[in-house]
């Protein structure tokens, strides 16, 4: 456990800003909690990612150059979002591979990003939080990006079990969802495909919420799952972490 209260830079993602901006409280909440002092920087903009998927570099890159310019200074830098942070650590610093300096910079704002779940455990020393109100059992997808490029895995199971969530594995929790990013976009049928297999899968566990920590993911899931006419609720992990389940509604669905 950190004992000075680190300066934290919230980087809040266009899609928690765009659809679900209970996730930036949720996390805000979480984070001051942990004791750290939290900003967040109004000139932040997209991560890139999008662009950069896309090949477009030039557009990635001149969105990288604002990030640096918003987000230095602070001891850390913590996004609610596996993709957003594994573009951030793995992917901004090569935009600059011919800019020594530049890039200088990139490693240094990569190497104090985290995504909030990971920061939380592995940086902040947080391994339980008080007891939340969650009905019923819930299972847990873990993102791509997040499993992979950022390594959590146990993380998030060890904070949901510690409030007192019933976790109930899916049968291939690491498969994908589906969404990835433009993937969804250019390759619609095979990402409904997979999407059902994903609901499927979650189906099968008897859970009544599936949880995540990519915003990306769970738009796309909830949305299979309101087609499909499930009663499965979706929530992003910081929502239930942060116990503000009972005055929100779930992902996708709506409060009348």
């Amino acid at each position: 456990m950190l004992t000075a209260k680190p300066r934290v830079a919230l980087f809040v993602t266009c899609l928690v800003d765009l659809h679900r901006p209970t996730v930036g409280f949720a996390a805000l909440k979480l984070l001051e909690d942990a004791g750290c002092r939290v900003e967040v920087p109004r000139a932040q903009t997209c991560c890139g990612q999008p662009a950069y998927n896309s090949g477009d570099r030039r557009t990635a890159r001149d969105l990288a150059v604002g990030i640096l310019t918003a987000f230095g200074g602070y001891d850390y830098v913590v996004v609610p979002s596996g993709s957003c942070g594994g573009m951030i650590r793995h992917h901004l610093p090569h935009l600059f591979d011919d800019d020594p300096n530049m890039r200088a910079r990139a490693d240094a704002l990569a190497a104090r990003t985290y995504e909030i779940v990971s920061f939380l455990t592995d940086v902040m020393g947080v391994n339980a939080l008080p007891p939340v109100r969650q009905d019923g059992t819930v299972t847990y997808h873990d993102s791509c990006s997040g499993l992979r490029e950022l390594g959590i895995k146990q993380q998030p199971r060890t904070l949901l079990e510690s409030v007192g969530c019933q976790i109930v594995e899916m049968a291939e929790p690491e498969i994908c969802c589906g969404f990835g990013g433009t993937f969804c976009v250019k390759y619609p049928d095979i990402s409904v495909r997979m999407v059902s297999d994903k609901t499927a899968d979650i189906t099968g566990t008897g859970a009544t919420t599936v949880l995540a920590g990519d915003l990306g993911c769970l738009l796309n899931i909830a949305g299979r799952l309101r087609r499909e006419n499930s009663p499965i609720h979706a929530r992003h992990i910081v929502e239930v972490l942060a116990d503000m389940t009972a005055r929100v509604p779930a992902i996708g669905e709506t409060d009348h």
